[in-house]
């Protein structure tokens, strides 16, 4: 009977050792028996190496662009500004609507010029009168022709102090340019405004264009009729063509940027005052290999082989902003750690997630 209980109770105490000393030993063994398959663990874990995402190398359309920003504007249009200060006392309210060459847009309070031209022609009046009686007088003999040509200069003088107040007169009239759509109109009546305050904009709705800055860097690889992909927030998610059609030929220094005009189709949904952001594609390729951008550092990149990341040199051709072109070093199909991260040894292995689709 207790030769059965004894073989039944594992904590019964071999022969010669103490219960408590057996029970001590027992979990000894227990924890090093866990910390040896921790340790294998670990190991194992490390053998397989860093996890990474890797892409595949594809073939498909290569794109080199160069980058813009800028406003879509009319590309026949006007500024109308005052010539003089003064104060706002009639406007057109004609914002949209038609106008045609010289009508009347608004008009500042002309009441103080008005009363130097009335003042002006009192003097005119006297002027005449000095010079009818200096000819008068010189015709008889009792006057001399000093004193009638001073009469005649003062008369003449005045003649034109009057024609320039009369064209004076005329600046405080805002006037269209030209025949177009008023597309803006700013002011109130009362306001104060200063010369060289636009109130008005008058232009042609179409055809528009994107008036854009490149850096001085870019601008040699921009050239006129160059397709360009447009972007603007009105139209989130949507592409628009454009094309390049005028380049400026001087840079500003101050912003190291050069003007470039890009045209729109007539039926663009842009509309005038839009920013825009623009892609001027100055080099394609229609059926190049093709890796993410990341994945190539200092024209290297890092190919899977049996789970192991092996570091090659590549030739690099376009480079686009999500995909450059591998002209030797990589086929298709081919995986390629995507980005190439630090962490990433030559040789080493590595844990690849599933591979992602990565055309362009």
């Amino acid at each position: 009977m207790d030769m059965r209980v004894a073989a039944i109770d594992s904590t019964a105490a071999p022969a010669g050792l103490p219960p408590e000393k057996n029970r001590r030993l027992s979990w000894t063994l227990a924890a090093a028996i866990l910390i040896a398959a921790a340790g294998l663990a670990i190991g194992w874990w490390l053998l397989r190496g860093p996890a990474i995402t890797v892409a595949r190398v594809t073939r498909g359309a290569a794109a080199e662009i160069v980058y813009a920003t800028g406003a879509v504007e009319p590309e026949t249009w006007s500024r109308s500004t005052p010539l003089v200060r003064g104060r706002i006392i009639e406007r057109c309210r004609c914002e949209g609507k038609t106008v045609k060459r010289g009508d009347l847009l608004a008009r500042l309070d002309d009441k103080e010029a008005l009363a130097t031209l009335n003042d002006l022609h009192a003097l005119e009046d006297f002027q005449q009168r000095e010079f009818d009686r200096q000819s008068q007088l010189l015709s008889r003999g009792v006057a001399t022709s000093q004193a009638f040509q001073k009469a005649e200069s003062d008369l003449a003088r005045i003649k034109a102090q009057i024609a320039a107040q009369a064209q004076r007169l005329e600046y405080y009239k805002l006037v269209s340019p030209m025949d177009g759509t008023v597309l803006k109109e700013d002011g109130e009546v009362g306001d104060m405004v200063e010369p060289g305050t636009i109130l008005y904009r008058i232009g042609l709705e179409k055809p528009l264009w994107v008036v854009a800055d490149v850096n001085e860097e870019d601008i040699p690889r921009v050239k006129v009729g160059q397709n360009a992909l447009l972007r603007t927030d009105a139209f989130a998610g949507q592409v628009l063509p454009g094309t390049v059609k005028q380049i400026t030929p001087a840079g500003d220094p101050v912003s190291k940027t050069f003007r470039v005009r890009i045209g729109l189709p007539d039926d663009t949904p842009l509309r005038v005052g839009m920013s825009v952001e623009a892609n001027i594609i100055s080099r394609e390729k229609p059926d190049a290999v093709l890796v993410p951008a990341n994945a190539v550092v200092h024209n290297s990149l890092f190919a899977i082989e049996d789970g192991r990341a092996r570091l090659r040199k590549v030739e690099i051709g376009i480079r686009g902003t999500g995909f450059v072109e591998i002209l030797q070093g990589a086929s298709e199909g081919e995986s390629v750690a995507s980005p190439a991260t630090a962490n990433i040894k030559n040789g080493s292995r590595v844990r690849a997630t599933p591979v992602e689709s990565s055309a362009p």
